[in-house]
């Protein structure tokens, strides 16, 4: 069996995001936000938004209540015309396949990392048993 250091596996994951970074999913958002960054109407909406938050943040400061739902609702306006432009759209979906493509990653590295425990130590794969529960539940009585 060969060990590694952290430094190996490091390394090793450094790669590994290398890769990701050169995915389609990632190269597919990375244009995405480049559309968005270029795009007149989302930047004005979004500047708008953030007045709007400032403004939120104060009146919440001087309990301005009516005031701030008033603000809270000119908000959520804008920000549902954001979500209706084609290319913010695009952005979402493009967010979502790179998170679903780093939790596949993610999943896959802790799932072979147990089974290989398991496997490494004699213990039963479909049980998820490692080596050592597999030898002392064989030698005990059952509760």
């Amino acid at each position: 069996m060969t060990l590694y250091s952290k430094k190996d596996i490091v390394q090793q994951a450094r790669n590994l995001a290398k890769m990701i970074s050169e995915t389609e999913e990632v190269d597919f958002f990375k244009r995405a936000e480049a559309q968005i960054n270029e795009n007149d109407k989302v930047s004005t909406i979004v500047n708008q938004i953030k007045a709007l938050q400032k403004q939120a943040v104060n009146l919440k400061h001087y309990e301005k209540h009516e005031a701030l739902k008033q603000v809270e609702a000119k908000i959520d306006a804008l920000q549902e015309e954001l979500e209706e432009i084609p290319v913010i759209q695009e952005f979402r979906d493009s967010q979502m396949e790179v998170n679903d493509l780093l939790q596949l990653v993610a999943h896959t590295i802790s799932n072979q990392v147990t089974n290989e425990i398991i496997t490494s130590t004699g213990g039963d794969l479909l049980k998820g048993e490692t080596g050592s529960k597999v030898k002392h539940s064989n030698n005990s009585c059952s509760l």
